[in-house]
């Protein structure tokens, strides 16, 4: 499989991230079945946070680690900092607290990746590249990101590591699909607009995408008719959505695969580095993603899948 290298990893990581937001010791035989698959068709790089499954996600992942002794070839990618029912979380002592018990979860001495879940516009930039460029100097995370920030927050962080020789944010993981949405899918979550889009195009900063396949808008499943699903009526139902599922649809005719796939691809052939998290379950899903990422789409064809030509 392709990679992208972050500076700071030992590996790269994968084009390919397993997401793991099902996970749990109760379904640990469907989570070694997956796993195994993922890393049979390449995959080194695995998706969790300190509140999936109410932690269980880790747990899972780190008797996986354990059992298969391959801590070393695998990059775990861990996120902290979700607001909980007393509030925000991202300060020095809620982070400090939260990756001492996912390490722990994860039977493991330090992740590879590590994200803020959430940002806090009301914490100065500063203080937070402080707190993170310590959590680094200790070892216990490698290289660090930010998950659903705005861009002009990555930026004035980036600016100031940059200006008092510290490390700044080595990735971005908004959600980044053909279908564009309309509003969140989960409170304060931020999806790739055409201004985040530029920003990245200049900057050339890594980009981790979650539901890369639009929560499955792609699969064929649904219609503009068919309003049974509420969240993604909500997040993708709009004219626009529709015509780039056709021109997907008809693209994906043409190469002779299929529409999710070349929904896939679109997040894999931008023109700076990307990742796509994904969620397969079984096989033929593991497959079709792995095969995805051999698409190659040109430039002109990723701007007319998204209607920027």
């Amino acid at each position: 499989m392709k990679h992208l290298t972050i500076d700071g990893l030992r590996n790269g990581v994968s084009r390919l991230i397993m997401g793991s937001d099902y996970f749990a010791p109760a379904v640990y035989d469907l989570v070694r079945t997956n796993l195994d698959l993922f890393t049979s068709i390449g995959g080194n790089t695995i998706d969790t946070a300190y509140i999936y499954s109410g932690g269980k996600s880790e747990q899972a992942i780190g008797m996986w680690l354990e059992e298969r002794n391959n801590r070393k070839e695998i990059n775990i990618w861990t996120k902290g900092g979700h607001p909980n029912e007393q509030g925000k979380r991202v300060n020095k002592k809620a982070i400090e607290e939260e990756l001492a018990i996912s390490l722990e979860r994860l039977r493991t001495d330090y992740v590879d990746l590590y994200a803020l879940h959430r940002d806090d516009p009301d914490v100065p930039v500063a203080e937070i590249i402080e707190i993170l460029n310590a959590q680094v100097e200790a070892g216990r995370i490698l290289v660090f990101g930010a998950s659903n920030w705005s861009w002009q927050r990555l930026q004035e962080a980036n600016d100031y590591a940059a200006s008092h020789g510290l490390r700044g944010f080595a990735f971005n993981s908004p959600n980044l699909s053909l279908a564009r949405a309309i509003e969140p899918y989960w409170a304060d979550c931020v999806s790739v607009d055409t201004e985040t889009l530029a920003w990245h195009e200049q900057k050339n900063l890594p980009l981790l995408s979650w539901s890369a396949q639009a929560r499955g808008f792609f699969t064929g499943r649904f219609t503009p008719e068919d309003r049974s699903d509420q969240d993604l009526v909500r997040v993708f139902y709009n004219d626009e959505n529709w015509e780039r599922y056709r021109r997907a649809e008809q693209l994906a005719g043409e190469k002779g695969v299929s529409t999710i796939q070349i929904a896939l691809a679109y997040v894999l052939n931008q023109s700076f580095p990307t990742a796509a998290i994904i969620g397969p379950r079984n096989d033929a899903e593991m497959h079709s993603c792995r095969d995805a990422v051999q698409i190659e789409l040109t430039a002109e064809e990723v701007k007319w899948l998204d209607l920027r030509a």
